[in-house]
């Protein structure tokens, strides 16, 4: 790596918020949920009509755990609500509108007070100190700008840490690599699919990705794993964070790795409480159990949510570098994306894991669905690593077909594909094409 490593902040950085006993933020937690439920329970039909039907009022929210009491929000009450239903303000009162691409032609809609985005800057300006970003460091922002959460909030947050932004956007990739190279940024956010792809970019252009000025990256907007994490430390010599976030609670910084520590984002609870359940029964799971992650927003005035099913699974793990703020697990798969193949379940991130094991392979790989019989069949087609011969990226196949039969039980074909001809993604890389 070029330069020294970027460095975890010192206690008098860190936001008051970030230095609370667990106690103390409990007690700030619960008054910023009555407020959140009364506000919602006002001013949004959809919760006045949940609750009442759930014989709820904002009254009964009397400890943290009476949030159990209150019902579950879902991307398609979002939809149901279209387009503004949600709003808990007058429009006048709405300073920006974010959208999230809708698969059925009506996308979920977020709007923000002017309060909402000062307390969303300051949030992702946490998680980029968190991360070993300063004041006065270069930020090369490659997240997409326009109604996606992504670019505009990693901007605001860049700038309102001190920082400064290079406001590149996603796609362009040579563009990406010379700007890079030229402007000599410190850190880098984007999704870590796209990040490989421009240090494929790099190696083309005849850059050694080793060599460039990043010293960390800071990737969200998709699952990725611990092994894509050392793929990519490896490759371009850097730190390599997770970001989490999502347009429906705020957008990216919700929570982040810290740097000393890359055990899975903290939490940043003092705005959003998170609760793990049972995917199928609802019933909440405890700390440490694998579960889908649920929101309730504590500081949202524009666009409160409720107990907001996320669909990510994870679980909640005790705080490490931020002991009052609670963890998740890395989100290495979504329960809308599983794929059940022959009884088994199968997730994108299981196959990436044993991919990015085996060198003859590179990480450019998707996985398509087909059902030619009675049967589903999955097919992962794959680049070989670069500069692998033909013999050893079969050889190569073939290891890969065993370890998914051995680790997962599930019994795939491989189709080595030419390198380069698998879509790179600026963006969230799509993997599951179902072709059935």
């Amino acid at each position: 790596m070029s330069g020294e490593r970027l460095h975890a902040p010192s206690p008098d950085e860190l936001d008051p918020e970030e230095r609370l006993s667990r106690d103390e933020l409990q007690a700030l937690q619960l008054q910023r949920l009555q407020w959140t439920v009364r506000h919602a329970y006002a001013n949004v039909p959809l919760y006045t009509c949940k609750l009442d039907e759930a014989g709820v009022h904002p009254d009964d929210i009397r400890t943290l755990d009476d949030v159990t009491l209150l019902p579950f929000t879902t991307k398609e009450d979002l939809r149901l609500t279209y387009p503004f239903g949600m709003f808990a303000v007058p429009m006048d009162q709405v300073a920006r509108i974010h959208a999230s691409s809708g698969t059925t032609g009506r996308p979920t809609v977020v709007g923000y007070t002017t309060t909402d985005l000062r307390n969303w800057a300051d949030l992702v300006a946490r998680s980029l100190r968190a991360s070993g970003v300063r004041p006065g460091m270069r930020v090369h922002n490659a997240y997409g700008y326009g109604l996606f959460t992504g670019g505009l909030g990693a901007h605001a947050g860049i700038e309102a840490l001190g920082a400064t932004v290079i406001p590149m956007s996603g796609g362009q990739t040579s563009k990406q690599v010379q700007l890079i190279h030229d402007f000599e940024p410190d850190a880098i956010m984007c999704t870590p699919s796209y990040l490989l792809t421009i240090a494929d970019a790099m190696a083309e252009a005849g850059l050694d990705p080793r060599a460039s000025s990043l010293k960390v990256g800071i990737l969200g907007a998709e699952p990725w794993t611990n092994a894509m994490r050392a793929e990519l430390e490896e490759r371009l010599d850097i730190d390599a964070v997770d970001i989490y976030g999502l347009s429906e609670v705020m957008g990216p910084g919700v929570g982040n790795e810290c740097i000393e520590t890359k055990d899975g984002p903290h939490l940043w609870e003092d705005h959003f409480l998170p609760e793990v359940i049972d995917p199928e029964t609802t019933r909440v799971r405890a700390d440490g159990e694998l579960g889908e992650l649920v929101f309730t927003t504590l500081t949202k005035e524009a666009f409160p949510v409720i107990r907001y099913r996320t669909r990510d699974l994870t679980r909640l793990l005790p705080g490490s570098a931020r002991p009052g703020m609670r963890r998740m697990e890395k989100i290495t798969g979504r329960d809308d994306d599983m794929i059940i193949l022959r009884g088994v379940n199968l997730f994108p991130t299981q196959i990436e894991e044993i991919v990015l094991g085996i060198d003859d392979l590179s990480p450019h790989f998707v996985l398509e669905l087909t059902r030619p019989s009675r049967m589903d069949e999955l097919t992962v087609r794959i680049e070989p690593a670069e500069g692998a011969d033909p013999s050893a990226g079969e050889r190569a196949c073939t290891l890969l077909i065993e370890r998914v039969k051995d680790r997962i039980g599930s019994t795939v074909a491989v189709a080595l594909v030419e390198p380069g001809t698998l879509e790179r993604s600026a963006g969230k890389l799509k993997r599951v094409y179902d072709l059935r």
